[in-house]
């Protein structure tokens, strides 16, 4: 074993990573002292450690479970079977994660969703510069190595399961505290779970040194600059990194996902569904956050709470109870009651543009506890208004789109029209929902002897791919038998089928003419899965009943309140569309007119005329 008594450290270079061995001593000899101006400077440190293995973090990736880890210490990866959704690069294979079983990881990551943390990367690269070059010892006098004053750190680890704790103790020389424990973690000479940490001078040395405050208050500086959140451009609130490796407050990522699923920095999709409110934090980004800038997330913590309590105290979301509305889709609505045009009205002119869209609880049944019997059914869609047309007569045309779901608490009434306190309705997770897709797909592959040779497999067999290729064929071979309901017109208005599998039961949802009560369990599905396996069962049913969806014994009640006026509305802004182009011809025609009568003015000869010869001859 090498000991650290004589030795100095030298700053590292990228090509040194060899690890030396520490001394193990009692160091009884040695004078303590704690740093009280830099609070425990193997914090700091620690903060940017590795915590698989105990170097500063080299091309931190940040793992689905929170954690993060250099990418060279990713475990191996094997082979993913019976997952088929998502269809997205990294995503065939996967490993064990270290913090399998603890209570913060499920166990099993894909490798497509590990991806490289960009802040955090920054970060690190800021560590490296500031401490691990920025100093280097004086050895080359030795009446000065004679003289110096020597500092060491002490400290205990514990080996696997062994009761009995291990003192280990290395020299710094007269290194600052920071830079010293950042060069020992660099040679992985200093743990990650290093417990009590104890600073040691001699002597002849001095426990305050400006330079050691100077650094640490350098680092701060410089760490400060790179966790603002590019959406609000304030410090991260509770950081969460995307697959794409950028990080933004939880609160800021999921409004921006309400309008688009693209990052806001580089553009790509995110991949992230409304389940970003159960993702786990970036741990490393949250403790680097508390710990340099704890009074400023208190600050903002209180400032968003009373935020919050406001705008929940003064307004409540507005319902329309009227028809099913899904995200993503587009709904389109025709205002003639007083209380609805008041609403709109409210919404667009002073609110945010969003409200409620709820179906009517025509069969009068209880809708959960809270609310018992209430006119509207307990699940319904947030809108955003993307398109408002005032009527001369006070009536509206409306286009609003599908931002999620949301499941009502309470409910009352304001001048008439229903207001409510909602609660977001998110979907699973991707690991979860891969999760559920192996599990059901493993327990379907034993076979059913109660089932013929020739009876269709069970949903649950089927993988999620396979799933939306069941609902897709039916499509086609509606379209080739002429199904109205997938008229051009239709498709104009909803677009042409989703190759997106998240997206397609919404779609499908929208534009097929079956009863709202049919329709209705999808809104409260919480997985992608579950929803392609209510979209396959309308196909199946439809297909075994051999008729086309739209003929009279299928929900026509819903064909005469739905699907025809919001076919009436979409010719409405048709037309008005159309207006207005003449309107602005017209316009432009006149304006023409005013020009040359103008010229006509101001020139006392005539201007020439279209029909004039070439020597001005009629």
């Amino acid at each position: 074993m090498e000991s650290t008594e004589n030795s100095s450290i030298q700053p590292p270079q990228p090509e040194d990573a060899d690890i030396s061995a520490v001394e193990t001593s009692d160091l009884s000899d040695l004078k303590e002292s704690t740093p009280n101006e830099l609070h425990l400077a193997h914090l700091v440190v620690r903060l940017i450690q590795c915590q698989h293995c105990s170097r500063p973090l080299t091309i931190p990736v940040r793992l689905p479970c929170g954690n993060s880890i250099c990418r060279s210490c990713l475990p191996p990866s094997r082979p993913r079977t019976g997952i088929t959704y998502p269809v997205a690069e990294g995503r065939e294979e996967g490993f064990t994660c270290y913090w399998e079983g603890t209570g913060s990881c499920a166990g099993d990551h894909c490798v497509g969703d590990c991806g490289s943390d960009v802040v955090l990367g920054n970060i690190a690269t800021l560590f490296q510069e500031e401490l691990a070059f920025s100093t280097t010892p004086d050895t080359e006098n030795a009446e000065v190595e004679q003289t110096r004053e020597v500092r060491s750190i002490r400290w205990m680890v514990n080996h696997g399961d062994d009761v009995k704790k291990e003192a280990q103790v290395a020299h710094i020389g007269k290194l600052p505290w920071l830079q010293g424990l950042y060069l020992l973690a660099w040679e992985g000479r200093l743990p990650h779970d290093a417990s009590e940490v104890v600073y040691e001078e001699n002597p002849a040395g001095q426990h305050h040194k400006p330079e050691d405050i100077d650094q640490l208050q350098r680092l701060k500086d410089r760490v400060s600059s790179e966790l603002d959140c590019q959406v609000c451009y304030s410090l991260i609130l509770d950081p969460l990194t995307t697959p794409c490796g950028h990080t933004f407050c939880r609160k800021c990522l999921a409004r921006v996902l309400d309008h688009t699923d693209l990052c806001p920095v580089c553009r790509r999709k995110v991949g992230m569904p409304s389940a970003i409110h159960s993702e786990p934090l970036n741990r490393t980004l949250a403790c680097i956050i508390d710990h340099f800038f704890a009074d400023q997330v208190a600050a903002r913590r209180e400032a968003v709470a009373q935020d919050e309590m406001g705008t929940d105290h003064e307004k409540s979301l507005p319902l329309f109870v009227c028809t099913m509305s899904f995200p993503t889709m587009p709904t389109f609505l025709h205002i003639f009651e007083p209380r609805y045009r008041l609403m709109i009205r409210r919404v667009v002119d002073g609110g945010d543009g969003k409200f409620g869209m709820v179906m009517y609880n025509r069969r009068g049944r209880p809708q959960g506890d809270e609310l018992g019997s209430v006119p509207f059914m307990q699940y319904g869609t947030l809108l955003m208004v993307e398109r408002y047309e005032l009527l001369p007569d006070g009536r509206s045309l409306v286009i609003a789109t599908g931002i999620s779901r949301f499941k009502v608490l309470e409910a009352g009434e304001l001048d008439g029209y229903h207001v409510a306190r909602t609660e977001r309705v998110d979907d699973i997770n991707l690991a979860d929902e891969e999760r559920l897709e192996a599990t059901e797909t493993a327990a379907a592959a034993i076979p059913d002897p109660s089932l013929g040779p020739n009876a269709e497999p069970p949903l649950d067999s089927l993988s999620t791919q396979e799933l939306v290729a069941l609902s897709r064929d039916f499509i086609r071979k509606q379209r080739s038998a002429g199904a109205p309901w997938l008229h051009p017109r239709v498709m104009l208005a909803y677009g042409p089928v989703p190759t997106d599998a998240a997206r397609f039961p919404w779609w499908f949802a929208s534009i097929l003419p079956i009863s709202e009560e049919e329709k209705y369990p999808i809104l409260s599905a919480r997985s992608v899965r579950e929803r392609l396996k209510i979209s396959a069962r309308w196909a199946r049913e439809l297909e075994a009943r051999d008729c086309q969806p739209e003929q009279g014994d299928i929900g026509d009640e819903d064909m005469n309140e739905t699907y025809i006026p919001q076919t009436l509305v979409i010719g409405a802004f048709l037309a008005i569309f159309l207006a207005h182009v003449g309107v602005n011809f017209l316009q432009v025609m006149r304006a023409g007119r005013r020009r040359r009568r103008n010229l006509e003015l101001q020139f006392p000869q005539p201007l020439p005329q279209r029909d004039h010869g070439i020597n001005g001859e009629q």
